[in-house]
């Protein structure tokens, strides 16, 4: 099962390994931008800059950690902008992925810019947010070069504060919560006020993400701190009605977690705050919250309670889209076929587990007023994928099924029902199905999957996370992945992922019950039917009925009382 520890870490596997050669003196491209001159390199394997290591903030740091950013510095000497492979604070468990050098630091909060060696100007502008579960993860995890290929595109990624660092809900003025999301609206303010000085057009930006960079850029377009930020969204495997999207009660998680180090004043909220400013970053770093059963990676966006300063969330995501009360942007949306084999990980561990307390598995964001309601829904969610057999060997699709609906393609259907019932007609979905013969097997079958953000896989540069090469690639991917970035490019040009007069199919707006859809496999055809019909509206009425809403943390009392 070692092969797919690399599925667990939510498209972080797909980290690029490279051995850059340094560039001579004559590549280098300096532009005068709103911050000072930044000089970037041609990059070696492609016919574009590189700008690396732009500081699009200044981060507040130590005590002041979980603050929000301030504005990004100036200077007026020549910036650098080479890649010193910073990555924000996160669990090191998984570091045999990702490249040898790699910096881990407090201070990580920057942006790196691609840009085609064009004298076009006003190019289109492409904002990559990388996944990880909130937990752990890192701008450049992904190459996206060849997106920008025709060059007329600019493309930029960047990190942000990541599992406590970021996502910390404690309501009070130093720990508001969200900080990893205002990291992101942060990024894209930046994008306007700069972007302009890379080539790039503020007034035609598009935002993508994958795994939890698609939960991100989802929540992005229900929040007003980022409306006229950008003006199309494209959400890859993951949704804003997600378990995993938004904490339930951020304060009560954060009791639990101080609880481990043996902290007791957890009712006393500045106690409990001075202990999250000032715990050892060992202990902030040191779950990974993967081997949760309800879900959840524990440290994600939270809805904040209203103050006077600029909140990212103060509303549910399910409210906000009941009431319809966001911008409507072009959305090109959906998952890959099998998103569960990310937990194909746990299946030898779990399949035990589920037959002595199969209610485990129900997923946070659901409430039971008794045990015996819990326990009579987790029978009949374990009968609608097991039948009335035990979770076995020859059941393992079944158990990807499960976490595919759970995690992901119910929470991303509902999201597309309750924006076509808010007047959305702009919303293009897919499932993405292509699996080639260098696909593995998944275990116990001979059948093999779209895993978790595959899709984004066929997006991006290279064959898997060490081989940035495609000349290896079998033809079929190589043909899937140049009709996946035609799309992609289409949509980030137009809004529209299919072009009038293209060989494709054409591909209108869906409708409030998930249909039509393209699917995006070994053909690709438009479907006439509503996607997963018979699993979403069994996840649908349970949704219904014991749908867990999350709250904010409370006002906390008057520090004055609490000091000596």
């Amino acid at each position: 099962m070692k092969l797919w520890t690399c599925v667990l870490l939510l498209c972080a596997a797909a980290v690029c390994v490279t051995c850059e050669q340094p560039p001579s003196d004559e590549d280098w491209l300096e532009l005068d931008t709103p911050q000072g001159p930044v000089r970037g390199r041609r990059d070696p394997n492609s016919d574009i800059y590189a700008f690396y290591n732009i500081p699009y903030v200044t981060q507040p740091l130590n005590e002041d950690k979980y603050k929000p950013a301030l504005p990004a510095p100036v200077w007026t000497k020549p910036f650098d902008a080479v890649n010193k492979h910073v990555i924000c604070p996160q669990p090191t468990f998984h570091i045999d992925l990702m490249p040898k050098h790699m910096v881990m630091q407090e201070d990580c909060l920057i942006a790196n810019v691609f840009v085609p060696d064009t004298r076009k100007k006003n190019l289109s502008v492409l904002v990559y947010v990388h996944g990880g579960a909130f937990v752990m993860g890192y701008g450049e995890m992904f190459s996206g070069k060849r997106l920008i290929e025709k060059k007329d595109v600019v493309l930029v990624t960047f990190n942000y504060r990541l599992g406590i660092h970021g996502f910390l809900c404690l309501g009070t003025d130093d720990v508001p919560g969200n900080v990893g999301m205002k990291d992101q609206v942060a990024l894209l303010r930046w994008v306007q006020k700069n972007i302009a000085s890379y080539g790039g057009n503020p007034n035609d930006v598009t935002i993508a993400g994958y795994s939890a960079g698609s939960a991100s850029v989802d929540l992005l377009m229900l929040s007003k701190s980022a409306e006229g930020l950008f003006h199309r969204v494209i959400p890859e495997s993951g949704g804003n009605l997600a378990a995993f999207s938004i904490q339930r009660d951020p304060l009560e998680i954060a009791k639990d977690y101080a609880k481990r180090y043996n902290f007791t004043e957890v009712d006393d909220i500045y106690a409990l705050e001075k202990f999250y400013k000032t715990a050892p970053i060992e202990w902030i770093t040191e779950d990974t919250f993967f081997d949760r059963h309800d879900s959840t990676f524990l440290f994600s966006p939270c809805v904040e309670r209203k103050t006077t300063d600029e909140a990212f969330l103060t509303e549910s995501p399910l409210s906000i889209l009941q009431k319809g009360t966001y911008k409507k942007l072009p959305l090109l949306y959906g998952f890959a076929e099998k998103e569960g084999m990310l937990r194909l990980w746990s299946f030898e561990y779990w399949k035990h587990m589920m037959n002595e307390n199969f209610s485990d598995f129900l997923p946070a964001d659901l409430h039971f007023k008794s045990k015996d309601e819990r326990e009579a829904v987790a029978d009949k969610v374990k009968k609608f994928y097991f039948g009335d057999k035990p979770v076995g060997d020859d059941q393992i699709l079944n158990f990807i099924d499960m976490f595919s609906d759970i995690i992901f393609d119910y929470p991303m259907l509902r999201a597309v029902k309750l924006h076509v019932q808010a007047g959305h007609n702009q919303v293009y979905l897919y499932e993405y199905s292509f699996v080639d013969e260098d696909t593995p097997l998944i275990p116990y079958t001979n059948i093999r999957g779209a895993n978790h953000c595959a899709q984004t896989g066929a997006i991006m540069d290279g064959l898997n996370m060490t081989h940035l090469d495609e000349s290896s690639i079998t033809p079929a991917m190589k043909n899937m992945k140049k009709i996946m970035r035609g799309i992609w490019h289409n949509f980030v040009k137009t809004g529209k992922p299919v072009p009038e007069g293209s060989s494709l199919p054409a591909w209108p707006a869906t409708g409030v019950d998930c249909s039509p859809y393209m699917s995006l496999g070994e053909k690709i055809e438009l479907r006439n039917e509503p996607l997963l019909e018979s699993r979403f509206r069994f996840w649908d009425d349970i949704y219904q009925k014991y749908y867990l809403e999350p709250i904010p943390p409370p006002a906390p009392g008057d520090q004055s009382h609490q000091e000596l």
